[in-house]
């Protein structure tokens, strides 16, 4: 017999990525990330990190080269470039996020460019959100949390949340709409009022 995992192929991963385990935090888990993240050395920072990756579907690269000049605070927008040949948008920023943003803002005492930036004034690393995160789901006691699970978090949600495939594909930036199948193919509201 063959083990199904073990198969490598493209399309064998989009369409049996539901075989795989739990790579994604559920909204109770993704609230007490978020209000972990407050408690950490720089919350505040830290918390609007947290918050636009699960909210925007950010990688990691894309949220550290997050700047200032893709925030519109006037019109409530963010442009998001997406990375891996995505399709870059710009998406609304919801009234809490807005707030978290000025906010952070409000603390800096420089003109650099970056959203994100360390406390030597450089942009955030890969491995500063990593531990980031990785310390923010160790006090909030959900295990091993690391980053790409927001994005996959984001796409759930969306689909949790009833909105159709070729919306979530465009919110995530996805080329191709096999990437973002498996949200809408596992999402627990499909099968609501079913029975």
């Amino acid at each position: 017999m063959t083990n199904r995992r073990s198969v490598k192929s493209g399309d064998d991963d989009a369409a049996d990525a539901h075989e795989r385990g739990r790579d994604y935090l559920g909204q109770p888990q993704v609230d007490r990330l978020l209000v972990a993240a407050k408690k950490g050395r720089h919350g505040v920072r830290d918390h609007l990190l947290l918050l636009m990756m699960f909210r925007h579907g950010l990688r990691v690269s894309e949220a550290i080269a997050l700047r200032r000049e893709h925030i519109d605070l006037l019109q409530s927008r963010l442009w998001v470039a997406r990375l891996k040949n995505g399709l870059s948008v710009e998406h609304p920023v919801a009234g809490d996020e807005l707030r978290a943003i000025k906010r952070w803002l409000a603390r800096r005492d420089d003109d650099l460019p970056w959203l994100f930036v360390s406390e030597r004034r450089q942009p955030l690393t890969r491995q500063a959100v990593n531990y980031v995160i990785k310390a923010a789901g160790a006090r909030a006691g959900l295990g091993h949390v690391h980053p790409h699970m927001l994005r996959h978090s984001c796409g759930f949600a969306l689909a949790n949340r009833k909105h159709d495939l070729r919306l979530i594909q465009d919110w995530l930036g996805h080329r191709d709409p096999r990437h973002t199948a498996h949200y809408t193919r596992t999402a627990a509201t499909r099968f609501d009022g079913l029975w």
